[in-house]
């Protein structure tokens, strides 16, 4: 039977939640761990099923590969290298997993990796990352689906990338390492995921500047100067504005503890301006809550240091019974308000036109069946869900289970009235959401 979300919304969050480790930082990390013979060990690692294919990807090359559930750490042990193939049954199912294209070529002067195909939010195009490895001296071509890459030597350029790509980036600061010279990277990629995959390789041995910037230069060092280490991943700021949103949307107050809040500058900065209060009570913790009806705000999604594409949809939600009129733009992906159909089903007021979604503020949603869609758009909904009146039902929840760790769990500790449960006929809909709610008709 399939699992789903069933949650009773209008309960305002309040207490203390912790952010786990980045996930779009730590896949990263678990790739470039390819570059160095030993044990290389990582810790904040989300028990995710993306790090669950990435830690697949890594041991179909040979590596010993290990995760420890209590302690969140992963252990790559990448001496042995028996296989330069990335195939599509695992890189398909994780776009991600194409960053170990740059750690092969860089270690082993060949990588046979599959490519990735469609993906749902939109198009991710590599020809940037094949561009960069082709001027770094890679000999590339595609061949069935794959992307075959070789080296004699990786010698390093001048790389300008069209757009500030995020993989393209990573790719190429993997293959720069190794290569002989200094590599530039203009219009680099200036997420924070970028800084710390840099932060990771310069504690390998790596020499790296640059990074969090538009410019990158990476020196290369030859392989015995690369070694094994143990390093912490930084939190994940996709989850903490998650559970930002989430509080917010539900009139609550709480405490949301392991984040970084200048990774979230503006994302931060609209939601104050939407109404929202967010106080900073320590280095690493913030205070958020919400007493009255939000007022509406205009936005459009950009590269770091912009607004965030990946809380687009969690701050549509807000949008949706705030005061006034909304203007969403995306610049970023064509495919990426999959979530409003949904919404409307809940009541909301949206209008799309192409990459613009208009959203004129209701006075409440109400709860229906809704289907996650991808990873954000799924969060959104739950988000949704909480703030709605009456009772929701959220499927396909394997879009979720990628990006957030035991995301009811922390939303019930928060008082969030959510169960996850297997699919049950309508003739037995006696949940017990949360306590103090017993045997309460789910219809």
């Amino acid at each position: 039977m399939t699992e789903k979300y069933f949650i009773k919304g209008g309960t305002p969050l309040k207490g203390e939640v912790s952010i786990g480790g980045a996930k779009n930082s730590v896949l990263k990390l678990m790739a470039a761990a390819i570059l160095a013979k030993g044990e290389t060990k990582i810790y904040n690692v989300p028990d995710l099923t993306d790090v669950e294919i990435m830690l697949s990807v890594i041991a179909q090359l040979g590596a010993k590969t290990s995760y420890n559930k209590s302690e969140k750490s992963v252990t790559i042990d990448a001496t042995d290298i028996t296989s330069v193939t990335a195939k599509y049954e695992l890189v398909s199912k994780m776009r991600a997993s194409f960053i170990v294209l740059g750690a092969l070529i860089s270690r082993c002067k060949e990588a046979i990796v599959a490519l990735p195909g469609g993906c749902a939010i939109g198009e991710r195009r590599v020809d940037f990352h094949i561009r960069g490895l082709e001027a770094l001296g890679a000999k590339i071509k595609i061949e069935n689906g794959y992307v075959h890459a070789k080296a004699a030597r990786l010698t390093g350029a001048d790389i300008y990338l069209d757009i500030p790509s995020v993989g393209a980036t990573e790719n190429l600061m993997l293959a720069g390492v190794l290569a002989e010279g200094s590599t530039k990277i203009q219009n680099a990629a200036q997420e924070p995921e970028i800084v710390d995959l840099a932060n990771f390789l310069n504690s390998m041995g790596a020499d790296i500047n640059g990074a969090g910037t538009s410019e990158i230069v990476i020196n290369g060092v030859k392989q015995e100067n690369i070694r094994s280490i143990e390093y912490t991943t930084i939190p994940d700021r996709i989850e903490a504005g998650t559970f930002m949103t989430a509080i917010i949307a539900t009139k609550g107050k709480a405490i949301i503890k392991n984040v970084f809040p200048a990774h979230l500058t503006f994302f931060t900065d609209k939601l104050l301006k939407m109404g929202a209060n967010i106080k900073l009570i320590e280095p690493n913790s913030l205070e958020v809550s919400c007493k009255n009806r939000l007022n509406s705000i205009n936005f459009v999604t950009q590269p770091y240091p912009g607004f965030p594409t990946d809380l687009q949809s969690m701050a549509m939600t807000l949008l949706t019974t705030a005061n006034g009129v909304g203007i969403i733009t995306e610049s970023l992906y064509e495919n990426r308000f999959m979530q409003v159909p949904e919404l409307r089903r809940m009541g909301a007021d949206i209008h799309q036109d192409r990459n613009h979604a208009i959203i004129k503020g209701v006075k409440k949603l109400t709860g229906a069946t809704l289907a996650a869609s991808d990873l954000r758009a799924g969060a959104s909904l739950v988000v949704a869900a909480l703030m709605a009146e009456g009772n929701s039902t959220i499927e396909n929840l394997h879009h979720i289970d990628r990006g957030y760790e035991n995301f009811e769990s922390k939303l019930r500790l928060l008082g969030g009235k959510i169960e996850r449960k297997n699919d049950i006929s309508s003739g037995d809909l006696n949940v017990n959401l949360t306590e103090g709610i017993h045997n309460e008709s789910y219809l």
